[in-house]
């Protein structure tokens, strides 16, 4: 592979095999259903996995492969330092926001490294059978083609999500509205009406010129060197955004979602434990059925100070049970110690004390949304946050921070009926009596009652979809939609490798 690309893996075998390189962005929102697809396709396939990222992810990466995988994680060089970001800055989650556009800017410096990459495993005649890259590498499309290789694009997001978010960067329609602060978008009218607070903020400020536009243009202009887009969803409550996609790109879609990564591999994906699992549930163990709140909003995203108090009075207020996972407010280092003397009201915790769990930088989320006390989730709509709440039948509370959660939170709101907004970013006026009436909506009221059937409903949905055994029921062999999907994914990349 080159001297100065290291990999490592469970298995040194060089047997003929069908060799598939993934590549995701470095953030943990992407690598995180990356590394899940990637378990997905040696367990269900057997492929040969070739991961690709930069040095210091691919070392964190490490601890969160099954002792009996052989996915080859490869290191491909980069040095932050060389693009004027801090040292060791090769991941978002340790990056303040301003800096996140140079870390993806640097990002398509690694072109070369990828280009040799591929062409020695031609070279080696392991030639792959595909390239399955991330939404923000839409050059590694090009280079594929360049090198007669199958290409995709793996998104994280939601098709409705990722439509609304693509449409924006392509038109920049508030920047025609005649001042309205509501408009449409050109390609997408499906999704109605967009209000301006729905912008995240390299959006708002976009102005076609500025650093986010030219990426984006350039990266999204690469997408048509692509066969095809993976998206992380369920079809038959997402078809308008996978329509969008087949319709502006040209190239099918193939829904294979929910991919998720197990609690266990997630616990260890760059972050250490804030709170040990059986901590959260013997906590929740304690609980009555549907009777707690849990909130997190991701691995990048904080609020602001006094967003902090007002929602920490909120919870106080609402007499609810709750779970928080708390990190420092903007203005400081979302990484650093949380310091609830400073960040919380006044006797915060000594009056929560039994009906709160506080919980600092991690959290086990997919234990505490299958618990039966959990009741909902006050979530920023992080499309893998969304999609471990829909498939434990949790509805859900919105509050988008960034890029396409303001659209997934109108997806699953709008769209599906199982998720009430209650703020829109980290600049928004919120107060306490706002959200304490939001909280008893969706845990008290009939309103709540009805969402969470639904929320119910979406469980069996994914259930159904993700199906790929033996049904007791008639000793029938059932394949739902989306390993349907991926098979029919497999078999377009190897027609087109059989026709080369």
């Amino acid at each position: 592979m080159g001297e100065n690309m290291r990999s490592s893996s469970s298995s040194s075998s060089s047997r003929s095999e069908t060799v598939v390189v993934m590549f995701p962005f470095m953030a943990q929102g992407h690598i995180i259903p990356f590394l899940a697809l990637a378990l997905q396709i040696e367990r269900k396939n057997g492929f040969s996995i070739i991961f690709i990222n930069t040095p210091l992810n691919i070392r964190k990466l490490r601890s969160s492969l099954p002792q009996n995988s052989s996915i080859r994680l490869l290191e491909i060089p980069f040095s932050a330092t060389d693009h004027g970001l801090p040292p060791d800055s090769e991941n978002t989650d340790v990056l303040p926001y301003p800096l996140v556009i140079r870390l993806l800017e640097a990002s398509t410096s690694v072109a070369p490294s990828f280009q040799k990459i591929l062409q020695d495993l031609i070279l080696a005649g392991r030639k792959p059978l595909c390239v399955i890259a991330d939404i923000f590498f839409g050059w590694t499309a090009t280079v594929s083609k360049e090198l007669g290789i199958f290409h995709a694009v793996f998104s994280g997001s939601s098709g409705f999500g990722l439509a609304c978010y693509c449409s924006l960067w392509l038109n920049l329609p508030h920047r025609r509205n005649g001042g309205s602060d509501e408009f449409s978008l050109p390609d997408f009218e499906e999704a109605k009406e967009i209000h301006v607070s729905q912008l995240p903020l390299n959006i708002f400020e976009a102005d076609g010129e500025d650093s986010w536009s030219k990426i984006q243009r350039q990266n999204l202009s690469s997408w048509f060197d692509s066969d095809g887009i993976l998206f992380n969803t369920v079809g038959c409550f997402d078809q308008l955004g996978l329509m969008y996609f087949e319709r502006k790109f040209g190239r099918p879609v193939w829904p294979i979602g929910p991919v998720l990564l197990s609690s266990e591999s997630r616990a260890s994906v760059g972050k250490q434990k804030g709170v040990t699992s059986e901590i959260c549930w013997e906590w929740l163990n304690a609980k009555p059925l549907n009777s707690v709140l849990y909130v997190s909003f991701g691995s990048m995203n904080t609020i602001s100070p006094t967003q902090m108090i007002e929602l920490a009075t909120a919870l106080d207020k609402s007499k609810k049970n709750f779970i928080w996972v708390v990190r420092p407010p903007m203005g400081f280092d979302i990484n650093s110690e949380f310091k609830a003397e400073e960040w919380l009201p006044e006797g915060f915790e000594e009056r929560i004390q039994g009906r709160g769990l506080l919980v600092r930088n991690w959290a086990p989320q997919v234990e505490i949304l299958s618990h039966k006390a959990t009741s909902a989730f006050l979530s920023h709509c992080g499309w893998n946050s969304a999609l471990e709440a829909l498939s434990n039948g949790v509805p859900m509370l919105a509050w988008p921070m960034a890029a396409e959660q303001f659209f997934n939170a109108v997806l699953l709101e709008r769209e599906v009926g199982v998720c009430v907004e209650v703020a829109r970013g980290k600049n928004c006026e919120v107060r306490h009596q706002d959200l304490v009436a939001k909280i008893e909506l969706v845990m008290s009221t009939e309103k709540g009652s009805e969402m969470r059937r639904k929320a119910c409903e979406l469980r069996e949905m994914i259930e159904n979809a993700v199906k790929d055994h033996d049904d007791d029921r008639d000793g029938c062999f059932y394949k739902g939609s989306s390993p349907k999907a991926l098979d029919d994914f497999f078999s377009a990349a190897m027609n087109m490798t059989k026709s080369n």
